[in-house]
């Protein structure tokens, strides 16, 4: 495993970090789930992420992480990097969501109990809601860190303005946002860019601003939910996410248009020695603002063909060029 240093800290993460948005919940299989929590340290990632609401059922993706880890990995926590999030819609009421403090402090407390673990390593506000001021929220962040239930804050997904308002706040506490979480892929590059190809702000990229203020990007859905392995080139499988009625993949994001982008990207990535997912997720890596990418496994043998993308990180000015013909369309993105 490759190991890199979150933006201007001395916190080391995997290149690759492994999420449990999917596949570790009530309804999976917990052999498996456990198979792959282990498999993974073994293969040094380290860095295990979670929010309150995975599973589903909501909360249960902790809930079999806590067993897992207490009855496998106990003795090995401060080899680990366990982060945790909150701000999603999580139980009835009108406290269940949001990035309010109350929110927020419910939320650590109840997660912390699923886990069985004393501290978060890192704890972010999942989102920004649009209504709750940034400055509760860090407020919340900072007295959180302060009462020794995460080590590191984060952010996840917020909107560049709010984004740089919530660096400045948590400087001024002297409790700096490790990491900022964004979704990217070659299918989705708004966080990266500014905006969409071809009508790209700078000066709102998520990346660079993340980068100007010291923080490490970590990035979320890097193979498109699937649309960048090349398993939907020849229409949609029965076992896969948008058979099953996935409420964040539908049949109208299989669009004719990146069908044909990936079946192109996949050719590339012949002529490189990869599959098409790991050089999707080796080029999200070849960004250098980037800390680390978050893979979704559903087995022990995917996992290890994601680990592969690491084999080959390096792209040359022509496979860039390449690349970068067949990605900068706009009616790409999600």
């Amino acid at each position: 495993m490759l190991y890199k240093y979150c933006g201007h800290s001395g916190v080391q993460l995997p290149l690759l970090s492994l999420g449990l948005w999917h596949n570790f919940g009530s309804v999976d299989n917990f052999d498996t789930a456990s198979q792959m929590i282990l498999h993974a340290f073994d293969k040094g990632i380290c860095h295990f992420d979670l929010a309150n609401n995975y599973g589903p059922e909501p909360s249960s993706a902790e809930t079999n992480f806590g067993r897992i880890l207490h009855n496998n990995l106990a003795a090995h926590r401060d080899e680990m990097f366990i982060a945790n999030k909150a701000g999603h819609d999580m139980w009835p009421g009108v406290y269940g969501t949001g990035s309010s403090r109350k929110n927020l402090m419910a939320s650590i407390d109840q997660s912390l109990k699923r886990c069985r673990l004393e501290y978060f390593d890192i704890f972010y506000s999942h989102r920004y809601d649009g209504v709750t001021p940034v400055e509760e929220t860090m407020q919340a962040l900072i007295d959180i860190v302060r009462q020794g239930k995460a080590l590191y804050v984060g952010i996840s997904k917020y909107p560049a303005d709010k984004q740089q308002l919530a660096y400045d706040i948590l400087r001024e506490a002297h409790v700096p946002c490790l990491l900022s979480q964004y979704r990217c892929s070659m299918f989705d590059r708004k966080a990266q860019l500014g905006g969409l190809p071809t009508n790209e702000d700078p000066t709102k990229s998520n990346f660079q601003i993340a980068a100007n203020n010291g923080s490490g990007i970590i990035c979320f859905s890097p193979l498109a939910q699937g649309l960048l392995t090349g398993k939907y080139d020849n229409g949609i499988p029965a076992d896969s996410r948008i058979a099953k009625a996935s409420a964040f993949l539908h049949t109208t994001d299989v669009t004719p248009e990146r069908i044909e982008a990936a079946k192109a990207l996949g050719q590339i990535a012949k002529q490189r020695g990869q599959s098409m997912a790991q050089m999707a997720l080796a080029w999200v890596l070849s960004d250098e603002r980037v800390t680390s990418c978050i893979i979704g496994t559903s087995s022990v043998a995917q996992m290890d063909n994601n680990l592969q993308a690491l084999d080959n990180l390096q792209f040359t000015d022509e496979e860039k060029q390449k690349i970068n013909e067949i990605i900068y369309k706009p009616e790409l993105s999600f």
